[in-house]
This record gives structure tokens, C-alpha cells and sequence, in this order.
């Protein structure tokens, strides 16, 4: 069977590679243009492009879907199946090209999250269960009827970075499962019930904020949820610090400090009070130094008891 491959980061990578290894003939793959990326914010590839361009595929990449040309090109590719993995919203004369349809592989067990976020909402928001749907494309993004899904647990103290390679890997594996059954024609799916939905929308730095008035607990989820990138963020002494790993901390009573006050600190730890608890500090940034464990940081950075962040 003659596929597209459409996708841009790294998320997408585990997909591309196993439709590869499986011999599927990938006619081309669609990623984004050449963009400024990383710190420097130099033009380069997306992650999608540079594993397509080391295995020497036809590769596409439009800045308007809808233009003319490029559906023609789309076209003349002769495909029998879009396969879509963390890419841009299709132009329904995009995904109705190909004879047997247009999926998408999407972060979550919709219609949970449906949206551009959704590992990090899942993280966020206390679940301790997500995983992938491969679902076909229709008009409105994410509601399209479900093929396969498969579930992931969430560790406590688990990452959006760490779940985020996890769900790329079982994806990869549903991806494949979800080609084979087209193939087959042996696809059964079922409509997903709307009122089950919650939505997982793009991330800005105000919601990156920590507010220390909420409990332990929810501090320490949304540190992990946001972990590695965008991180979540504070303020000591009007300098921005980034944190990016926490612990609940052992002693964790309520005690009688407002919110975001450091109750406790020595060369190895540093506990802060939350609206509901205490939490530890474990990994942490100063704009624009390096990311240190606190051991480290605390060496280079001067913390004290009764200190606040904001």
C-alpha cells in the first residue's frame, strides 16, 4: 500500500521510522518549512525533514495547504492512505484525497484532550491513565471516529518529556496496526461521545506560572506536566526561575507560612510551602544560566528560610 507520511517533531519520528522498517512504500513525506528553531533561533529543519531527508524520501513542505499546487502534487502521489502524526489541521481537500482516507495518531484516549497539548494537560491535570487513538480526519480537529487505541499509565513522578517518548513508541506500534488494518480492510470504528470531551489547548507562559497558593500536589503536577519545555516558572526577588522536577515533600504538614515561602533549606534540598503541604525542590533553572540539580544550584544561588517566590 502507497502512503503520505505528514508530521513535524520528534513525536512523530517512532511512526515514520516503523511504517519504514515494515516496507511500506511512502510515496513522500509533508513536514512544515525551514523555520527558526532552538536558542540561537537559526533556520533548520523540522525533526521530521532531517530523519527524511538521512533515508532519502520525497519530501513536501507547503505553507498553505490549500493552495492549488500543492493539492496538486498531493494528488499526482497516487496514495492510497494519508498517515498523520502531530502536523498541521487538514483542509478537508487535503484528507479526502487518498481512496482509503486520512488518519491521525493523537497524545491522549479521546475524546479526553483533544487539542494541542494533551500529554501535558493529562500530566497537569492528575491522571494516572493516557495513551493514543489513531482516528480518521473529519471537518471538526480531533472528533473523527476512532480506529485503535491503547492505553499508558502515568507514573507519579513521571515527565511530559519522559511520557512524551513513551507515547511516541506505543504510537508508533498503533500507527502500524492501524496501516495493516486499512490494508486488510478490516477496519471497525466506533464514534467518539462527545460528551465525554475535555479539551487540552496550546500552552502560553501565564500558564506556565506557578501559583503557590494551590496544594503540594497540584504544584507538583504542573511542574511535571510542564517538564522539559515550556517549564513551569517563578519569580525570587525579580529574577525568573524555571523548575523542572519536584517532589512531594515527606514531611509535608501544613504549616502556619503563606504560600511560596521556603520553610526549609540546606545544601541538599530546599522545601517550599504550598497552599496545602510542602514541596521539594529538586531540579531548577536561573534565566540564563544552565539547568542544575539543586545541590548544584544552591552552591552557585543564595536561598533562605522565609525567602518568598512569587
Amino acid at each position: 500500500m502507497r502512503l503520505v507520511f505528514m508530521g513535524t517533531p520528534h513525536f512523530a519520528i517512532p511512526s515514520l521510522k516503523t511504517l519504514l522498517e515494515n516496507r511500506y512504500d511512502v510515496a513522500a513525506v509533508v513536514t512544515t518549512p525551514d523555520r527558526p528553531r532552538g536558542r540561537g533561533q537559526q533556520v533548520a529543519p523540522s525533526p521530521v525533514k532531517a530523519f527524511a531527508l538521512q533515508h532519502h524520501l520525497t519530501l513536501l513542505q507547503p505553507e498553505n495547504l490549500s493552495d492549488p499546487s500543492i493539492i496538486s502534487s498531493l494528488r499526482f502521489l497516487n496514495a492510497d492512505l494519508f498517515v498523520v502524526v502531530a502536523f498541521r489541521i487538514l483542509p478537508k481537500e487535503v484528507y479526502t484525497i487518498p481512496p482509503k482516507g486520512s488518519f491521525n495518531l493523537h497524545a491522549s484516549l479521546l475524546p479526553k484532550y483533544r487539542g494541542a497539548a494533551p500529554i501535558n494537560w493529562a500530566i497537569i491535570r492528575g491522571e494516572t491513565e493516557t495513551g493514543v487513538t489513531t482516528f480518521f480526519l473529519q471537518d471538526k480537529v480531533d472528533t473523527g471516529s476512532i480506529i485503535l487505541q491503547a492505553r499508558v499509565r502515568i507514573g507519579p513522578d513521571e515527565t511530559a518529556g519522559e511520557l512524551h517518548d513513551k507515547l511516541a513508541q506505543v504510537g508508533a506500534e498503533i500507527v502500524l496496526q492501524t496501516v495493516r488494518l486499512i490494508e486488510l480492510d478490516r477496519v471497525t470504528v466506533r464514534p467518539q461521545d462527545d460528551s465525554l470531551a475535555t479539551t487540552a489547548p496550546k500552552i502560553f507562559k501565564e500558564d506556565c506560572r506557578i501559583r503557590w497558593e494551590q496544594t503540594s500536589a497540584q504544584v507538583h503536577n504542573l511542574v511535571r506536566g510542564l517538564s522539559p519545555y515550556p517549564a513551569a516558572w517563578t519569580l525570587h526577588n525579580g529574577k525568573l526561575l524555571k523548575i523542572y522536577r519536584t517532589r512531594l515533600s515527606e514531611s509535608g504538614q501544613l504549616r502556619s507560612a503563606a504560600p511560596g515561602t521556603i520553610v526549609a533549606v540546606s545544601p541538599q534540598s530546599l522545601e517550599v510551602q504550598t497552599g496545602s503541604g510542602v514541596i521539594s525542590v529538586v531540579e531548577l533553572q536561573q534565566e540564563g544560566r544552565r539547568r542544575m540539580g539543586i545541590e548544584e544550584f544552591l552552591r552557585g544561588y543564595e536561598l533562605r528560610i522565609e525567602d518568598q517566590f512569587t
